[in-house]
């Protein structure tokens, strides 16, 4: 599911050429509308006929900046965009994997959940949010089998958020840093991805209610 479905269908397209024998389905939808979250977990769940994983991951068009520079009629955009949407998705799924006996719920945050860092004490606020849901719901949830686990990277090299953090100025400045501490290397998207598949299967059976880094060692300390 995506916002765009330009996006979508092309990732669609390439996990047919990688998996050809796979059913793979693409919807549309507004993750911060929860009207239409529930019409596509619906129709999600009508094709496929069970949700044993669900990844949520959001981000909202937000650029690291110092508190006293953003417009305050921005912080609940900035809080709503990014906190709701997981939220949306993991309610609406949920009651679907407990009456099916299981399933398994990454969500993806941000370090900043976990690390106070300058010019980002909304964003902060927003993930550690997400952190705290998910750790919680890990717990009402297991009794039914059902496994929640977040996933908090920093800096991830080669996407599209990168690239409008690193344009200019205090964003710029603040992840160049970054970007110097990953002593292991700063983390690509194969590295999230790698740690989301494995979340999300068998081997992960006993995991929940976590909040893993994938960040080269940025905030390892």
């Amino acid at each position: 599911m995506s916002r765009s479905p330009e996006r979508g269908l092309a990732a669609r397209d390439r996990l047919r050429e990688h998996c050809p024998d796979a059913t793979i389905e693409f919807v549309a939808v507004d993750v911060d509308d929860l009207d239409q979250v529930t019409r596509a977990i619906e129709k999600a769940h009508t094709a496929l006929g069970s949700i044993d994983v669900l990844l949520s991951s959001v981000t909202a068009q937000y650029r690291p900046e110092l508190l006293h520079r953003i417009d305050p009629n921005d912080i609940t955009r900035i809080l709503t965009a990014q906190a709701l949407p997981p939220m949306y998705l993991t309610r609406t799924v949920l009651p679907i994997m407990q009456e099916q006996g299981g399933g398994s719920i990454v969500l993806v945050a941000s370090d900043a959940a976990k690390v106070a860092t300058p010019g980002e004490s909304v964003l902060g606020a927003a993930m550690a949010a997400i952190v705290m849901f998910s750790r919680t719901v890990a717990i009402e949830a297991k009794r039914n089998g059902v496994r929640v686990n977040a996933v908090t990277p920093s800096l991830i090299a080669g996407t599209a958020t990168a690239e409008r953090v690193l344009t200019d100025g205090f964003s710029k400045a603040l992840f160049e840093k970054a970007a110097k501490l990953a002593h292991l290397g700063v983390a690509e998207a194969e590295d999230l991805a790698a740690l989301i598949v494995f979340l999300g299967g068998p081997a992960a059976a006993k995991i929940t209610g976590q909040a893993i880094s994938v960040n080269g060692g940025i905030s390892a300390s």
